[in-house]
């Protein structure tokens, strides 16, 4: 059993992640992969690290839940503006001192800097309050305060010391031409928090720290739009995107070769436009962690163009969660593994594609559920273990091994031959007690090339 996708993070509950892992590690040991929990801006959550104690709030703390503050210390600045607009050209602003900040704005404050040169060395007391509340991070808006950059670097190295950070409904930070570097633990590119708002155009962003994603949303969501840009991230457990807000990449690099181009924790989303992504583990994961720090629901995924590649895993891991997935405009996507989307622990997961050319095999364990949609010409070539799949008049799906299917829905049958499913001498196998094939009449089918449909 190799690992599982790695994230962002390590589960914020110690007592909360270690039941999680344990029950994905046994439902998964049945496939080729076994999972790790991450952050919340990674997969699971911090906890000030591994074996930290559970914060206030999280699952083990008092009160919180996604959006409730734990915030225990004060955001300081080596450059603090709390109201005004001020604009700056062509300065530098430096700390190493612990949980300081070079650069803050909050309240009313608007600052524009135009290739100004951060730099920042202090380490955080808290990694949970960098995540949540920025705390350490190189720049800082917070409660309402407005950053513009227009080119320029930031430059971060100490733990949990995040590049660029929005934290709170009404702060924001625009970005034009950026270059961001963090190498520390649990040190972002970019991240927003608590309804936070980031826009990015042409940044280049990369870290070298675990846990660091170089595009991140943490506890309170947050918003992030990228047009253009170079993103790249090396540590371990480091995942290109981690989304438990709302992020969405156009035309851009996304690289991650130490865990997932992208994850989905909880009822958020990623969407990616004509952007060329590629995961070192997974492509991408979609999971609800048991760090409390994202609202349990439908997490959303949806790659529009360009490409993904999951160059140690599954296309598409789905666990603890439920899921939808679509794929349109011509993307490009490939596994290493052969398994274009896997489902455990008790997850349900809808995948949806538009006029797209997918290779591999769909898998969901005994707890869960997969549904398959091809429309528009879509076609599948791969097998099939439990799950439904949904073929529109011009789509198809090629069989490459005996398969199960839960329904089928949409197959063109000519007499006791099914035209728009190649079986390749394999059989395929349905529930004919379900209502959904009700068309198929329990009765048992020649597929195109060879091979059987068979009701049981």
């Amino acid at each position: 059993m190799t690992s599982r996708p790695s994230t962002h993070r390590l589960s914020r509950s110690v007592l909360a992640a270690t039941a999680l892992v344990a029950s994905l590690v046994l439902v998964g040991c049945g496939s080729t992969t076994s999972t790790s929990a991450s952050s919340s801006a990674s997969a699971g959550a911090q906890a000030g690290g591994p074996g930290g104690t559970p914060p206030s709030g999280a699952p083990g703390g008092s009160g919180g839940g996604p959006g409730a503050s734990t915030q225990q210390y004060t955001a300081t600045g080596t450059y603090t503006l709390k109201s005004g607009t001020v604009s700056k050209s062509g300065a530098s602003y430096t700390s190493s001192t612990k949980d300081r900040s070079a650069v803050l704005v909050t309240k009313s404050g608007k600052l524009t800097l135009t290739d100004a040169r951060v730099t920042t060395s202090g380490t955080t007391s808290s990694s949970d309050e960098s995540s949540f509340y920025g705390l350490n991070a190189g720049v800082l808006a917070e409660n309402g305060g407005d950053i513009t950059l227009d080119g320029g670097t930031v430059s971060t190295t100490g733990k949990g010391a995040n590049g660029v950070f929005a934290y709170g409904s009404g702060s924001s930070v625009t970005l034009t031409g950026t270059r961001i570097k963090a190498t520390g633990r649990y040190a972002h590119g970019v991240m927003a928090s608590g309804g936070g708002k980031l826009t990015l155009k042409n940044v280049t962003a990369d870290t070298t720290g675990a846990n660091s994603a170089t595009i991140a949303t943490d506890r309170g969501s947050g918003t992030v739009d990228v047009t253009g840009g170079t993103f790249t991230t090396s540590g371990q457990d480091a995942p290109g995107v981690y989304s438990t807000g709302k992020i969405t990449v156009t035309k851009a690099t996304v690289t991650a070769t130490g865990a997932e181009g992208a994850v989905v924790e909880g009822a958020n989303s990623v969407v990616f436009k004509d952007t060329t992504v590629t995961g070192g583990k997974n492509g991408v994961m979609l999971h609800q962690s048991g760090s409390g720090d994202a609202l349990v629901g439908t997490a959303v995924f949806t790659m529009d163009g360009g490409s993904l590649t999951a160059k140690g895993g599954d296309l598409f891991y789905v666990t603890n969660t439920t899921a939808t997935i679509t794929l349109k405009g011509g993307a490009k996507v490939k596994e290493s593994n052969g398994k274009l989307l896997d489902v455990t622990a008790k997850s349900k997961a809808t995948l949806k594609a538009y006029g797209e050319k997918l290779t591999g095999n769909v898998l969901s364990d005994s707890t869960s559920s997969a549904t398959v949609v091809l429309k528009q010409g879509s076609t599948l070539k791969g097998a099939i273990n439990k799950a439904a799949l949904t073929l529109d008049s011009s789509s198809s799906w090629t069989v490459t091994a005996d398969s199960t299917l839960t329904s089928l829905t949409g197959a063109e049958i000519s007499g006791t031959k099914i035209t728009n499913i190649t079986g390749n001498g394999h059989t395929v196998y349905y529930d004919k007690s379900l209502t959904a094939n009700k068309a198929l009449g329990g009765k048992t089918y020649t597929l195109a090339g060879g091979g059987k449909l068979v009701a049981r």
